[in-house]
């Protein structure tokens, strides 16, 4: 597509958007200093689904009408509510139903995970991540090594970026090489949160076996953002949480994966918990567990209705609309906000996300000698625009499909400019 500097442009793209009527079924935060919102900050928190809303009271409801007769005889029955997100998460990830199961959330799914597939032994011990990984998961694979008795300083092997800041496989493919024979799990991200790269999934879980090591995949950024495959792929295990592209609210059930190959009833390697035990005898308080089908049996607590009821809502938005469809407007929101910063701020703001590798999100530079960019993000935050902040001096925005314009994009633009032509204070 031939891009255009210009509202009217935006806003004709806008016109012919099938995806534009998406737009008013959120809920879009409040005017600021005399600037309508500019929300691009998807990759963090979504905004509120309308639908959430009544899903929530739906459930408020039942509780209020029902009590606890609402385990079993409301619309959604509460004792299987969880079963309502099996089959948005399997589309959304490419699993199978029974591979998938909403539960806890993103940091402690991966130590629920863990405990059954971070098996180290003497000689087969190093957890590998990425030099750059989301503290939480570096604090998970840190913790798991010492729970293990093994000094994280040996036991924590990190993937470190190319010249360009780029993760590449063949550095990965390399150093499980060097590794030998020590590497007992991967755990890593589907896309990387500070530079926005979405990173080779199918070809990390390849080397990752071809290693004789587990593969877990954190795929918070992933889910919703871009297309996955993950029983083809066949992690061990993944999980995310469902409260950035998945608009589901703050601290929203999350979600796991466990590839079917792991799914046996005959295999009790996990941490086992009453909701884990099959539904058919869970109510008879025996003191023998019976394993749940399928990812299930990895549960442990009953699910929190009134957090699980955005999910719910929000997959169901999902489904609608098919992430083929989302996919393929995000790629042009995105290559329209990375042409206007081209287009217009050559040489003085500049993304460090790869333009071959990227969902929604892009991460920004200022290039121009700015001593402040920290004061430059505030200047967006005093002109409604809503992205977000990273150390030392990143300024992540992502336009979210599903409610973010064309218009959305050029509005950034212009108050980008303005932010950065004002005078110092």
């Amino acid at each position: 597509m031939q891009f255009e500097d210009s509202r009217h442009f935006a806003e004709s793209l806008d016109q012919d958007d099938p995806l534009a009527r998406w737009r008013a079924e959120f809920n879009f935060p409040l005017e600021r200093n005399g600037y309508a919102p500019v929300y691009l900050c998807g990759n963090s928190l979504g905004l509120q689904p309308k639908r959430a809303v009544r899903f929530v009271e739906e459930e408020l409801g039942n509780w209020r009408d029902y009590a606890v007769d609402g385990h079993f005889h409301s619309g959604r029955p509460w004792v299987s509510y969880h079963r309502q997100a099996s089959a948005g998460f399997a589309e959304l990830t490419g699993s199978r139903k029974r591979e998938v199961v909403a539960m806890n959330t993103l940091t402690v799914n991966l130590h629920v995970l863990m405990a059954s597939f971070y098996k180290p032994t003497q000689a087969r011990f190093k957890i590998l991540i990425e030099s750059q990984a989301f503290p939480s998961d570096r604090y998970a694979a840190v913790s798991q090594l010492r729970m293990h008795g093994f000094d994280p300083d040996e036991g924590l092997l990190e993937w470190t970026p190319g010249d360009d800041g780029l993760l590449h496989t063949r550095d990965l493919e390399a150093l499980l090489q060097r590794a030998g024979d020590s590497v007992a799990l991967l755990l890593l991200p589907g896309v990387q949160y500070y530079s926005g790269q979405v990173l080779d999934m199918a070809a990390i879980c390849e080397l990752g076996r071809a290693a004789g090591s587990a593969v877990g995949l954190d795929l918070a950024h992933a889910i919703g953002n871009v297309e996955m495959a993950l029983h083809d792929w066949a992690p061990d295990f993944a999980a995310w949480c469902t409260y950035k592209y998945l608009n589901s609210g703050p601290g929203a059930v999350s979600g796991a994966f466990v590839h079917e190959r792991h799914l046996s009833p005959d295999n009790l390697d996990q941490l086992h918990g009453w909701w884990g035990n099959d539904e058919a005898t869970r109510f008879r308080m025996a003191k023998t567990f019976i394993p749940a089908a399928g990812a299930e049996v990895w549960q442990m607590s009953n699910p929190p209705i009134l957090a699980l009821a955005p999910v719910i809502a929000s997959l169901q938005m999902f489904r609608e609309v098919g992430m083929p469809a989302l996919v393929a407007k995000s790629a042009q929101l995105t290559g329209y906000l990375s042409w206007l910063i081209d287009n217009r701020f050559a040489g003085r703001v500049e993304s460090i996300t790869p333009a071959a590798n990227r969902g929604c999100q892009l991460s920004l530079v200022v290039q121009d000698g700015c001593t402040d960019p920290r004061g430059l993000f505030e200047g967006l935050c005093e002109r409604n625009v809503t992205g977000d902040w990273r150390e030392p001096d990143v300024i992540r925005v992502a336009p979210a499909p599903f409610y973010n314009s064309f218009s959305d994009v050029f509005e950034f633009a212009e108050r980008l400019e303005d932010a950065l032509n004002a005078p110092a204070a």
